[in-house]
C-alpha cells in the first residue's frame, strides 16, 4: 500500500484554507486520535527571523484552526531549546506567539525542568544510536506519551543531514538539550527516534511549508527562494521523501530516509508514495547544501578522524567556547552582512507583507530583545 503525501501550491489570500484542504487531502483525522492530546510542535532552527529557517505563523495558524474545527480540543504546543537558539525569542521574533494566544494554546517548554518531566524510557525496536550515545539512560518527555504529536519544518537543507524536515523534528523534542552527543551518528539517531515515535504516539503528522525553502548551509544560513507550496503527510518518511526530491536530491541516497525505508519505518521511495493535490511529481530546484563556517568545524570534529577527541570538546564546558563562537557567527556577522540582503528581498514579497500585515509590526532585527 502507498503512502499518500498531499501538495498544495498556494498563496497568502487562500494559505490558511489550502492548509485545510491539505490536511484533508493526507487524511488527518484517520491518523491522529482526537479523544488524546495533540502536541503541536514547532520547528525553531533559528531564534532569529529568516524565510524558510523556521516554521511559519500560517503554518501554524491554519493547522491548529483545522484541528479546532474537526473537534480537536485538547491541543498544546511544545518547544525546546538547543545549546545555539533561544526558543522563547525564537517564538516572538517569528511571530508564532500571537497565534498560540489568538486560539488559546497551552504551551510547554522542554527544557525547563518545571515543566517537562523526563524519564527513562527503554524502547521496544533496536535503537543502536541511542544507546551508543546514552547506554541504557534513554530520557524522552514523559507528558508525550500516548499524544498525537503533529511535527511542523519547513522545506530545506541541513549541513549534517542534507536535508531536514519531519524525522528531524524529533530530535529538538524527544531529545533534551545534550542532544548535539548524537551529531556523529546523526543519520541512525533520527531513525532511533522515529523508532520511539512509533512506539509512544497514537498518532504523528506532518504539514511542512515550502513557501519559502532553504537552500544552501542550512538550517540557518540559507539562500531562501520562493516556492509557494505546502505538503502534509502521516508518514514522516514519505513527506521528507517528498522534499528532498523537490530540492533536487535523491531520496534513497540520504542515510535517515533509506535506513527507515528499508526498516519499513515509512516510504522513502518516490515510486512508491501517493501524491495527491496538486502535482509536483516534476518539481527539480537542484539544491545543494555546501558549507559554511559551522560545517567546516563539525566535518573536523562529528565526522572526520578527530571525531575520537570530540569529547574533549563537546562533553566539558570547552562547549562554551563553540556555542560562544556560534552565536556571534550566525547572530551578528553572518546574519547582519549576507543575512539583511535575504530580509530585504523576503519583505517584498507577498509573503512579508503578510508577515507584518496579519502577524505583527516588524520585530525581527537581530538586536530586538
Amino acid at each position: 500500500m502507498k503512502s499518500r503525501v498531499a501538495a498544495i501550491r498556494t498563496k497568502p489570500e487562500t494559505v490558511l484554507s489550502d492548509i485545510e484542504r491539505l490536511m484533508e487531502l493526507a487524511e488527518f483525522r484517520s491518523v491522529l486520535d482526537p479523544s488524546v492530546q495533540t502536541i503541536i510542535k514547532d520547528n525553531i532552527s533559528w531564534h532569529l527571523f529568516f524565510p524558510g529557517a523556521n516554521t511559519t505563523p500560517w503554518q501554524l495558524e491554519g493547522t491548529i484552526s483545522t484541528l479546532q474545527k474537526a473537534g480537536y480540543d485538547d491541543i498544546i504546543a511544545v518547544h525546546n531549546n538547543t545549546v545555539v537558539t533561544d526558543t522563547e525569542k525564537g517564538e516572538r521574533l517569528n511571530r508564532l506567539q500571537p497565534v498560540f494566544e489568538r486560539y488559546n494554546i497551552p504551551q510547554l517548554y522542554n527544557f525547563k525542568k518545571s515543566e517537562i518531566n523526563w524519564e527513562t524510557y527503554k524502547p521496544r525496536g533496536k535503537t543502536p544510536a541511542l544507546k551508543h550515545v546514552y547506554g541504557d539512560d534513554i530520557r524522552i518527555p514523559a507528558e508525550f506519551i500516548g499524544t498525537n504529536i503533529i511535527h511542523l519544518p519547513t522545506i530545506k537543507c541541513h549541513i549534517y543531514t542534507t536535508t531536514t524536515g519531519a524525522m528531524k523534528n524529533a530530535f529538538g523534542g524527544l531529545l533534551d538539550r545534550k542532544r548535539h552527543y548524537n551529531h556523529s551518528v546523526i543519520h541512525r539517531t533520527l531513525v532511533d527516534l522515529l523508532i520511539i515515535q512509533k512506539e509512544i504516539h497514537a498518532g504523528i503528522f506532518a504539514v511542512m511549508d515550502g513557501t519559502h525553502a532553504g537552500n544552501g548551509p542550512g538550517p540557518r544560513t540559507m539562500h531562501p527562494e520562493e516556492k509557494d507550496i505546502i505538503l502534509a503527510s502521516g508518514d514522516q518518511v514519505a513527506i521528507d521523501a517528498v522534499a528532498a526530491r523537490m530540492m533536487g536530491f535523491d531520496p534513497l541516497s540520504i542515510e535517515y530516509i533509506r535506513i527507515a525505508h528499508d526498516e519499513g519505518l515509512g516510504i522513502g521511495d518516490p515510486r512508491e508514495i501517493e501524491l495527491v493535490g496538486d502535482d509536483v511529481s516534476s518539481e527539480r530546484w537542484n539544491f545543494s547544501v555546501g558549507d559554511n563556517l559551522a560545517s567546516f568545524g563539525g566535518d573536523l570534529l562529528w565526522f572526520s578522524p578527530l571525531k575520537k577527541i570530540q569529547k574533549l570538546f563537546f562533553h566539558t564546558p570547552l562547549v562554551n567556547l563553540f556555542i560562544f563562537a556560534s552565536y556571534i557567527y550566525h547572530d551578528y556577522i553572518w546574519y547582519r552582512f549576507k543575512g539583511g540582503c535575504a530580509l530585504a528581498a523576503f519583505n517584498k514579497t507577498k509573503w512579508g507583507r503578510m508577515f507584518d500585515e496579519r502577524y505583527g509590526p516588524d520585530s525581527g532585527d537581530v538586536n530586538a530583545s
